[in-house]
């Protein structure tokens, strides 16, 4: 099997985000298009994972997985994925979620999470996203309060079948 360097979705739709509708500051100032030294923003390629799952990703057309791969190393140093719901009591309208977001331990602090979050949730507008979603710790929340979400009085559960 042959890896190759195919995008999970289309890379102009990063770089033809409208960061002027962006309501969090980059200081120092970092964009997808420059995301720090040797930084390069992009979809999640095959090359990136396996080629399977993500052949399964793309074919449903609703991930939206972005990294951030330190092109010194010659590897992904942060994630996030947007994943699109369509929603049967509203018409099937668009709802985002916002999941995975990580950043390596050694490249935090250099605004990388917030990069993906404000690039995803411009993204889930541009996509005609009724809402989008995230859960978090507690101990976040004050993080993506930058980004205008808000917590609800929705309680999150979960069944967990494997650890």
């Amino acid at each position: 099997m042959i890896l190759d360097d195919t995008p999970l979705f289309d890379p102009i739709m990063l770089s033809d985000l409208d960061w002027s509708q962006d309501m969090v500051n980059f200081s120092p100032k970092i964009s997808p298009l420059n995301p720090g030294d040797g930084l390069v923003m992009r979809p999640l390629c095959t090359a990136d994972f396996n080629r399977e799952k993500f052949e399964h990703m793309k074919q449903t057309g609703d991930y939206y997985a972005i990294v951030v791969e330190d092109t010194n190393l010659g590897q992904v140093i942060a994630t996030a994925t947007l994943i699109i719901e369509h929603k049967f009591i509203h018409g099937c309208a668009k709802r985002g979620r916002i999941e995975e977001v990580v950043v390596s331990d050694e490249c935090r602090g250099k605004q990388l999470g917030k990069l993906l979050v404000a690039a995803l949730t411009l993204l889930s507008k541009k996509l005609n996203c009724y809402k989008i979603t995230l859960e978090c710790l507690p101990k976040n929340a004050a993080f993506y309060q930058k980004f205008g979400y808000k917590a609800t009085e929705e309680l999150y559960m979960q069944c967990r079948f494997f650890d």
